[in-house]
């Protein structure tokens, strides 16, 4: 038996830290954590000071037992889980459970999983950090406290099943008030002025007017003026100037950078640096700071000066500049700096390499430039044309590595030709162009990052999570989403004609964009009237720095807990209580043929409009469910109109009606209990005709056969089905698992009845009343 074990929370870190250690150690994963809080109540004894109760996973009941084993056998057990609050967190969960003799337990951690980095952690042992524990825990318990308090409120003031989180909820605030913006922007018009000039040697280069023009009058009127004339060079003048590299990679700036480069999401970037993590490619990806180690800085030096010289090295120490930074630890790099590729797969190569550079680049000596620029004066105008030039006098860390931004990308600046002071210029062509000013830009996976960063929402552990989560909820939906045509006006001077012409250009095309969907809207609105001070920015981030100063020992969480939670816990019981069902309604307008009132709302199967109220006495009120490409916050009364064709009838087959028709899952053709979805045909309900029709449902109804194993008609309808796990039986929306010694195909009315009384009833979230 080995006189060690040493415990990680992955099975891959276990199987590259193995490698390092001889065969006194044996090497476990704990997968992760082995308990977590209860799961059927709050999981927390608010009465007894807000106590965590904390259960083992059912799943890891049998891994606990066999971690018992080992370590009680052990001399000594190493708890090696990551060196970050969550790491902290499992190692003292795991010498809880596993209940671990202090004497003969050692916390280890390390920022890289090397074999120097792995023996130097042995060699410098410490004990639990309980202040770390502390700040993992305050997070977990309050925002279990606010989920399990905020979700009923939901249920029964918006809608049934709908969840809430404290950063979450702030995540999507942010993305609501961006898309409302953008909804309220009008755009306005200007005109751009450029054109292509030539010095006296016949060298084209490109010049433009740096102001906004206000009308096409005004570009006109400059057009004309400068008819047949030239130009003259006003002014010329060459700086020097310099680039500097950009810190190495943070948790965030990795995300963002990942995204822009990669076209990565963001939990997709974290995926693959854990992976590249854990082989021992790179140090820890959960950081907030861009210091680099001696070792580091000495590796960088040594590659650089190996392969580009030593001019090219430029020694450098960067300073966090975000909230909260943890400056002991280190930013993201290789391990292995003379390592510039890697095998394996093609993701994980394009991530190292963009690690790697980042890196390496910000060792490395600034960019030397020389700029240009040229002032072109016609004194029949009131406005200069300037033309910009840039030389690269020296690549410096451009040799290695061009950061991206969130920005359009400016034209480059490129060599201009050279000229000299009251030279004449010819125009070779002059334009005149419309331009509109642009709304703010809806957030990217990675310009959300950012914006968490800079308010202090959030700590790199949480980016990934957050975003994810608002989207696995339905709040927020990644999309890409076509543009509309827009003309615009264009006036060109060419030789010495001034000619107008009207061009189209699509504009507003979404590619990778944030937007909030209706339910996300309308639980937003109802968050922030009812919760303003915990969807606060402000608030949120106070909370962060409440955590942080939990993990250097300042404050005692749970009286951090405490102080949050009786105003809160106060304003739930005063909003079930007092607040109005929210349901987004916007009015339309009234319908020209009945004079009835149509309003767009949630409803309970999402977002629909309505035709009349619910009140009124001789009709009751038409109802249609929206388009995807619809929201309640854009919908105009025609288009609601148009809804309530809906369902067109198509025909009819076999006796029965086909038609078209939009439900809660989307749009679809019906034939009498037969549903066809036309969601992957991409056909629309409102087009869609007789044939097409019939085919889709055709192709459904043997697919339907083929899943059937048996049908029993009658009240319910019972059928017994093939399924992705196996046989089951359906009845409506319900399914049900055949017990072993059933076999499908000889089950009747009868056996299946037995089968759904005897059903285990599902686990449903009860709240104790207080």
């Amino acid at each position: 038996m080995a006189k060690n074990l040493l415990i990680v929370e992955s099975p891959a870190k276990a199987g590259t830290i193995e490698k390092y250690l001889g065969k006194d150690f044996v090497v476990k994963s704990s997968y992760g954590h082995i308990r977590d809080l209860e799961k059927k109540e709050t999981g927390v004894k608010i009465e007894d000071g807000f106590e965590p109760v904390y259960v083992i996973d059912p799943d890891k009941k049998k891994l606990v037992t066999e971690l018992k084993k080992l370590a009680k056998d052990a001399e000594m057990v190493w708890l090696a889980t990551d060196e970050d609050r969550e790491g902290e967190a499992i190692s003292w969960h795991l010498a809880e459970a596993l209940k671990l003799n202090p004497d003969k337990t050692k916390r280890i951690t390390f920022n890289e999983i090397t074999k120097p980095a792995v023996l130097r952690s042995l060699e410098n042992p410490r004990t639990i950090n309980n202040n770390l524990v502390d700040a993992q825990q305050a997070r977990r318990v309050l925002d279990r406290l606010v989920g399990f308090e905020l979700s009923p409120v939901l249920w029964k003031k918006v809608k049934p099943a709908l969840s809430a989180g404290r950063v979450q909820s702030v995540a999507v605030r942010l993305i609501v008030e961006r898309e409302r913006e953008i909804l309220d922007f009008k755009p306005e018009t200007y005109f751009k002025v450029n054109g292509k000039f030539k010095n006296t040697k016949g060298e084209l280069f490109k010049a433009e007017i740096s102001d906004k023009l206000n009308s096409e009058a005004e570009v006109k009127e400059i057009l004309e003026a400068v008819k047949g004339d030239h130009f003259s060079v006003k002014d010329l003048q060459v700086k020097p100037g310099k680039k500097t590299p950009a810190p190495p990679f943070t948790t965030s700036t990795l995300q963002q950078e990942a995204s822009r480069k990669l076209s990565f999401s963001v939990s997709q970037t974290m995926g693959v640096a854990q992976k590249l993590y854990e082989a021992g490619y790179i140090t820890y990806m959960r950081t907030d700071s861009v210091n680099l180690s001696e070792t580091a800085l000495n590796g960088a030096r040594d590659a650089i000066t190996s392969e580009f010289g030593n001019k090219y090295h430029k020694q450098r120490q960067y300073t966090s500049k975000s909230k909260g930074a943890q400056e002991a630890h280190e930013a993201i790099r290789p391990t292995d700096f003379t390592r510039a590729e890697i095998s394996g797969d093609n993701q994980a190569q394009r991530l190292y390499e963009l690690i790697w550079k980042r890196a390496i680049a910000s060792q490395m000596s600034d960019a030397e430039i020389e700029r240009t620029t040229v002032l072109l004066e016609n004194n029949a105008i009131n406005y200069d044309f300037r033309a910009k030039g840039e030389v690269i006098k020296f690549d410096g860390f451009l040799k290695v590595y061009i950061e991206s931004t969130d920005d359009e990308p400016a034209e480059e600046a490129g060599i201009l030709p050279s000229m000299t002071i009251g030279e004449s210029i010819a125009y070779d062509v002059i334009t005149g162009t419309q331009r509109f000013t642009h709304h703010p830009p809806r957030y990217s996976e990675a310009r959300l990052v950012k914006k968490l960063e800079e308010q202090g929402i959030g700590r790199p552990s949480t980016y990934a999570p957050t975003i994810s989560t608002v989207q696995k909820r339905g709040y927020v939906v990644k999309e890409e989403r076509p543009g509309k045509e827009r003309s615009y006006i264009q006036l060109e001077l060419a030789g010495k004609e001034v000619a107008r012409s009207q061009k189209t250009e699509i504009t507003g095309a979404e590619k990778g964009k944030l937007f909030p969907t209706d339910i996300g809207m309308v639980v937003n609105d109802f968050l922030v009237e009812n919760f303003e001070g915990i969807l606060d920015y402000g608030f949120t981030a106070e909370v962060e720095d409440q955590f942080d100063r939990i993990a250097s020992g300042e404050i005692q969480w749970k009286k951090m807990i405490e102080k949050f939670y009786g105003p809160f816990h106060e304003t739930v019981e005063n909003t079930l209580e007092h607040s109005e069902r929210a349901t987004g309604e916007r009015h339309l307008g009234e319908d020209p043929k009945t004079g009835k009132e149509v309003i767009a709302r949630i409803g309970r199967y999402g977002p629909m409009v309505q035709l009349g109220k619910t009140d009124e006495e001789e009709d009751k009120p038409q109802f249609a469910s929206l388009r995807s490409d619809q929201s309640i916050a854009t919908i105009t009364l025609e288009d609601a109109l148009e809804l309530f064709k809906l369902p067109r009838v198509l025909g009819e087959l076999e006796g029965k009606k086909v038609q078209a028709n939009i439900g809660r899952f989307g749009p679809y053709v019906q034939w009498g209990s037969t549903f066809a979805s036309l969601k992957a045909s991409g056909l629309d309900p409102m087009e869609v005709d007789y044939d097409q029709a019939v085919e889709l449902i055709q192709e459904k109804v043997k697919a339907d056969k083929e899943k059937t194993i048996n049908i029993f008609d009658g009240k319910p309808v019972i059928k017994v089905l093939k399924g992705r796990y196996g046989p089951y039986i359906a009845v409506g929306r319900k399914n049900f698992k055949i017990p072993k010694g059933f076999e499908p195909e000889e089950l009747d009315r009868a056996q299946c009845e037995q089968i759904i009384n005897e059903a285990p009833a599902k686990k449903t979230k009860t709240k104790k009343k207080k």
